[in-house]
């Protein structure tokens, strides 16, 4: 395996125009267009609504949604804190027609992330209820109207990346196990790998939430298959024997489950799915190349000893650093059959390959620094929705009962002065329905309402991805916006996270 060549990075604050932003991208040997300024009023490709299609029988007002955004920060029985309520607040600020999730929900207390992550369950009904209704609230006060605004709880099991009782120990439970992970993760045994009897006990009790979402009035549910998580490791379950692995049939058996249990119980929420569309092997920061007191470049770990690659979903068996679409074009064909109304894309893991999953410019604590410019890994992303795009359109003269899932793509806060530029392009052309921001909301939750209403921004509040954001919660400190929001630059947790980041290299 040959060393990448070192690389100098550009700065995306750096290119002060347009012309800047593409003569970067052409040097780079991206395709990833851009329009020539940012479009406001009826003019904004991004401020149309979705036609046909809707979701709890409402028309989504505009092209941008908000991805899940959890903040370790609710109360350890799974409940609503001000910290939770201010996001959500914010989330209705921003002027997204689709808070895709808001955060993640676990189904269960066993499957949480961290001990203060958001559970639901009947206990916790009435303040999901709460901060459904903040959002609502803070929506409708600032754009005048709800009626086009569709909110979708995420559920999920963290699987592989559990902690519900210390921040700092694991307490994996898996699909399978894994030649390189198992040991990033603390899985040690079998006993760690799930039953066949216990997903079939999982699989109601995502039946369970599904009916609280839709008594305290979500719109739809993600059911969520990205990120390393519990479902999306299910979807890479080729060495796992039994009805959950092996052919793709068995590896999609519990989302097909699910999906039927929810129908049968007469519960007529809509679906949506958070895909990671292809995944690559786990990396590591590269020790030989580090400079002092910071953490290496990105390599891909050791897998000559587990070829053909058989631990992933949407990645090449033979070259485990390339993509392979061919099972993530079966999955959204599927996913459309199965009437999933939503489709919402991303890719990797932020645990394990992050640079492919969100590309930044700095690195979290327990990351690597880029070892090439993350605009390729931004292009790769935009580039795979706009094919599975051109799948689902193609297939749908093959589906005629099956109507295509409203496709929302990924990974372009990295973007920065040039989202709103790109994302144009993108809505504009075909290439997505929709664009999703994750952390860029936690600076800037009002970036694409600015970009819609004023046709600028302001930069001061953009996003500069320092990953502060993930490297507070990887060190069991509530997630947030440090450099750029006040609220948490007055947090006792912003000297901690300094001491952190002064530690770890970042």
């Amino acid at each position: 395996m040959s060393t990448p060549a070192p690389f100098k990075l550009t700065r995306i604050a750096s290119l002060k125009t347009v012309a800047d932003f593409r003569h970067h991208i052409a040097a780079l040997g991206l395709h990833l267009p851009c329009e020539d300024g940012i479009a406001s009023g009826k003019d904004s490709p991004l401020a149309q609504a979705i036609p046909g299609l809707t979701v709890n029988g409402k028309h989504i007002g505009n092209r941008w949604a908000i991805h899940p955004m959890e903040g370790w920060d609710a109360t350890t029985t799974g409940g609503a804190t001000d910290e939770v309520r201010r996001r959500w607040q914010r989330f209705g600020e921003s002027g997204a027609k689709v808070i895709y999730g808001g955060e993640a929900m676990a189904v269960r207390p066993d499957g949480r992330a961290n001990p203060n992550q958001l559970i639901i369950t009947e206990e916790n009904q009435r303040d999901l209820a709460e901060i459904r209704e903040i959002l609502v609230k803070a929506h409708r006060e600032r754009y005048g109207s709800a009626d086009d605004l569709i909110i979708g709880f995420q559920l999920t099991h963290s699987g592989r990346f559990c902690k519900p009782t210390d921040k700092k120990r694991m307490e994996p439970r898996v699909a399978f196990r894994h030649p390189i992970l198992d040991r990033k993760f603390n899985v040690t045994s079998d006993t760690q790998v799930f039953t066949d009897a216990e997903i079939e006990e999982l699989i109601q009790c995502y039946i369970r939430a599904a009916k609280i979402a839709r008594d305290v009035g979500a719109d739809f549910v993600d059911l969520k298959h990205c990120h390393g998580y519990l479902l999306h490791e299910f979807l890479g379950a080729h060495t796992r024997p039994g009805k959950f692995g092996g052919s793709f049939e068995n590896r999609t058996r519990i989302l097909r489950e699910i999906i039927a249990g929810i129908r049968a119980s007469g519960n007529p929420i809509d679906i949506g799915v958070r895909l990671s569309a292809f995944d690559f092997v786990p990396f590591k920061p590269d020790p030989t190349r580090a400079e002092p007191g910071k953490l290496g470049p990105g390599v891909p770990e050791d897998f000559s000893h587990c070829l053909p690659y058989r631990y992933g979903f949407g990645v090449n068996a033979s070259n485990p650093v390339e993509y392979d679409l061919s099972e993530t074009f079966q999955f959204a064909e599927l996913c459309a059959q199965l009437g999933v109304k939503i489709l919402n894309l991303s890719a990797g893991s932020p645990y394990y390959n992050p640079h492919i999953q969100r590309p930044a410019a700095y690195p979290p604590s327990d990351g690597y620094q880029p070892a090439h410019d993350p605009l390729i890994d931004v292009a790769r992303q935009i580039n795979v929705v706009r094919q599975v795009k051109e799948r689902l359109a193609k297939a749908q003269c093959s589906m005629p009962n099956a109507q295509c899932p409203i496709v929302i793509g990924t990974a372009y806060s990295y973007l920065q002065e040039y989202l709103p530029h790109v994302a144009q392009y993108a809505v504009r052309n075909g290439w997505t329905d929709m664009v999703g921001l994750g952390r860029m909301v936690l600076s800037y939750p009002e970036m694409l309402a600015d970009a819609t209403t004023k046709g600028a921004l302001t930069p001061k509040l953009i996003c500069r991805t320092f990953s502060d954001c993930t490297t507070a919660p990887r060190n069991g400190i509530i997630s947030g916006c440090y450099p750029l929001d006040d609220h948490y630059k007055a947090r006792p947790e912003f000297q901690q996270l300094k001491a952190v980041k002064k530690a770890t290299g970042v």
